[in-house]
């Protein structure tokens, strides 16, 4: 538990006189007597390790005793035969390495108390109506005990104005779980391609894929994964996964493995029938070679929008050489008119979760500066939708290739370079197992 110690006790020193209230996540209804599967809020995570329900963290600098205070479910037999073992009380303070734990049904009970003698809560309103309630009225009553003598608090904080500076920079605990949920991520798309032939479904490449990250470890994807056939893949955020691959379509997989709250976040295109036409070949290449122009300029003292504007530059010259766009570079990116075909961003940060927290522009307005230990996405993409007015041997493709960058003191490390993205290594693993599916 010591990486968790270590942020919590860097956490109590940033908070100078204050009080920090992080709540865990809660179970959340999925239908009648069932539940979605419980993911921890990631703050929380981050501070304790702890991936129980119902659970509230209290950093309290000026406390003299019990700076570092949980509150969590008790034991119950009942419960515990029904759902699974709770940590409970007496067991956290020992395996969590806090100064005490109390039961979460005595947290109304007992915040006010804690919150004597700081001067600022920091705590994030309208997570939960029904918290949020009971922060406002335990720092009434803690004024109400401190009128004559003694501190209450007089404002507000976020705490994620400290917590998220902290979260943004990956100690090397945190980067070797990303590792670890790389080569889970890997281990799915490799199964993901070699199964990939004409008559299967979407959603069999989904579960063939899902099922390997599993087997390597993650117990869940980090997000719902896209899987899209043909005119799906130029949809940036398809989910449905239900058609039928067909020859001649690209395949568009945005998948990742998540293990212990940390995530991973992939997306490679290949062929269907394994082997690129020569106008599908043309965008993927156009693509990739942006990535890589773009993960050159990952490394630490460059502005975050430098790998984005590598990116788009290579993009708005490749589609100008193929005829999809016209006139010079500068001009079609002053005018943007590359958006019919590349409408997003080239990254965001990564971590706990997949569009991790981190700013993007400073106190001067000024895109930030990369730092070793930093950790992004690099992914842009050109999508070919049918609606366009463009050359029609291009309709209906569409390519993105993302990978997970880390910013290290001399450059970057690329964690997901072992999932192949050169055409020729695609085109040797694409449906090299094809008969593991019977269409």
């Amino acid at each position: 538990m010591q990486p968790y110690a270590r942020r919590r006790a860097a956490l109590l020193r940033a908070l100078a006189g204050g009080a920090a209230i992080i709540p865990g996540a809660r179970q959340v209804a999925r239908s009648n007597d069932t539940d979605f599967p419980f993911r921890q809020n990631s703050d929380f995570y981050y501070l304790t390790g702890f991936d129980e329900p119902d659970a509230v963290l209290l950093l309290l600098p000026e406390q003299a005793k019990h700076r570092v205070v949980l509150f969590v479910r008790e034991l119950d037999r009942t419960q515990e035969l029904w759902n699974g073992k709770r940590l409970g009380t007496q067991a956290a303070p020992i395996l969590l390495g806090v100064d005490v734990a109390h039961p979460i049904g005595e947290l109304e009970v007992r915040l006010s108390d804690y919150l004597v003698g700081a001067t600022t809560v920091h705590y994030r309103f309208g997570e939960s109506e029904t918290f949020d309630r009971t922060v406002l009225g335990a720092v009434a009553e803690a004024g109400s005990k401190t009128r004559r003598s003694g501190r209450a608090p007089e404002r507000y904080n976020d705490p994620g104005m400290l917590l998220h500076a902290m979260r943004a920079i990956k100690d090397p605990e945190e980067l070797a779980i990303m590792r670890r949920a790389a080569q889970a991520t890997q281990r799915g798309h490799l199964a993901a391609m070699r199964a990939t032939r004409p008559g299967v479904h979407e959603y069999e490449i989904e579960a063939i894929m899902e099922c390997e990250f599993a087997l390597a470890g993650a117990r869940s994807p980090a997000y719902e994964s896209i899987v899209g056939s043909g005119d799906n893949a130029t949809i940036l955020h398809y989910i449905t996964n239900r058609d039928l691959l067909r020859d001649g379509q690209l395949l568009l997989v945005d998948a990742a493995a998540e293990i212990d709250c940390y995530t991973t976040d992939v997306t490679r295109t290949w062929a269907v029938s394994g082997r690129f036409t020569a106008e599908q070949r043309a965008i993927y290449e156009i693509v990739l070679a942006a990535q890589k122009a773009g993960i050159a300029q990952v490394r630490p003292g460059n502005p975050q929008r430098a790998f984005g504007n590598a990116c788009l530059r290579v993009i708005v010259e490749g589609l100008i050489e193929i005829g999809l766009l016209h006139g010079s570079a500068d001009e079609n990116i002053e005018a943007e008119k590359y958006r019919d075909f590349y409408m997003h961003g080239a990254g965001h940060w990564l971590g706990l979760d997949v569009h991790d927290v981190g700013r993007y522009r400073d106190d001067d307005d000024e895109p930030v500066l990369l730092q070793a230990g930093m950790v992004t996405t690099v992914e842009p993409g050109i999508y070919v939708h049918r609606d366009l007015a463009c050359d029609e041997r291009f309709k209906g493709i569409g390519v993105r290739i993302e990978d997970d960058i880390v910013v290290t003191a001399d450059g970057n490390e690329n964690l997901t370079q072992a999932i192949p993205k050169e055409i020729d290594e695609i085109e040797a693993v694409v449906g090299s197992a094809a008969h593991a599916i019977s269409p």
